[in-house]
């Protein structure tokens, strides 16, 4: 919240839905289940928006604007942690 420029991601886990208010720039948001399937996408969220909780939805990614290309319902995420 409160930054201009987002350029990184953000999991937020057993999160079915959630609001941009004090947003200052629009963010891509990805809703999987508990198996990172893809159930909803939503590229360029603007600003004060919400999106209502949701059936099913486990896991909530918030990404920078633009993030979301050649990704589909139903495709899976796979997260690679650094070490």
């Amino acid at each position: 919240m409160f930054k201009k420029k987002i350029n990184y991601a953000l999991l937020f886990r057993k999160c079915n839905g959630i609001h941009t208010f004090f947003m200052k720039d629009e963010i891509d948001v990805i809703l999987t289940d508990i198996d990172n399937n893809i159930l909803y996408l939503y590229p360029n969220l603007k600003r004060n928006r919400i999106i209502l909780p949701k059936r099913k939805v486990y896991n909530t990614y918030e990404l920078p604007k633009g993030s979301i290309q050649n990704i589909n319902i139903k495709d899976k995420i796979k997260i690679i942690q650094e070490k």
